[in-house]
């Protein structure tokens, strides 16, 4: 067996589990509109009954993304999402159980993707009410959240969670809910219309001037 320069090897080393945890977000499709995380109510011995994030501890052998997806499959009832690693949560006290290092990780869907997990008892909180889930969960949804609104400062629905085509006022409420508050209407709409491009159509059924109708420049590549 290999030894490194202080004559030990891999074995004498203490090493800590690894666990990985999923916020999901959405933004619900009834009552109000705002950016929320999907939960998960455990059914261990350890903190029975109590919310937290779909997460798991890593098997033998199976990378992160096999273990974020059987975790997905097994505690939400979800399947075919592809999270994207956000950071390692390594605070030795983070686990009462012992060392363990979660490798955070998130995703961004429309609501009708939930459909099942809803029905399998999930539940879904809005990201700023978030609080007292069990073990670091609150920083991974604060986390998650903040990286998602950056997200959604910069670029129209990166996630697509909008049917397209859509207005722009649907695009601005949409942002609204995601960003947690108000938009200026003019300077939103600067910002967004470089990255979008008109269908040459008309909004129909809507009240007053019909609304344009919009498309990303691109199709994504995620979904």
């Amino acid at each position: 067996m290999t030894r490194d320069d202080a004559g030990k090897t891999l074995e004498d080393y203490p090493r800590p589990s690894v666990a990985v945890d999923t916020a999901v977000l959405t933004v619900p499709e009834s009552g109000r509109p705002q950016l929320s995380v999907l939960l998960v109510r455990r059914d261990g011995t350890h903190r029975r009954g109590q919310w937290v994030l779909p997460g798991t501890f890593i098997h033998v052998n199976e990378t992160l993304t096999d273990a974020v997806l059987r975790a997905l499959r097994d505690k939400a009832h979800l399947e075919g999402l592809r999270p994207r690693q956000l950071q390692v949560f390594d605070d030795p006290s983070r686990d009462d159980r012992g060392w363990v290092l979660s490798v955070a990780h998130v995703d961004v869907v429309p609501h009708d993707r939930l459909t099942t997990a809803l029905q399998a008892g999930c539940i879904l909180e809005p990201v700023d009410t978030v609080a007292g889930l069990a073990f670091d969960h609150d920083a991974i949804v604060h986390m998650a959240t903040q990286d998602v609104r950056s997200r959604y400062r910069e670029h129209p629905d990166p996630d697509r969670l909008l049917p397209e085509p859509f207005t722009l006022l649907q695009l601005q409420r949409l942002h609204e809910a995601v960003g947690g508050g108000e938009l200026v209407k003019d300077t939103f709409r600067r910002s967004m219309q470089p990255h979008l491009v008109a269908t040459g159509e008309l909004a129909e059924g809507t009240r007053g001037k019909p609304a344009r109708l919009w498309r990303h420049l691109a199709k994504a590549g995620r979904r």
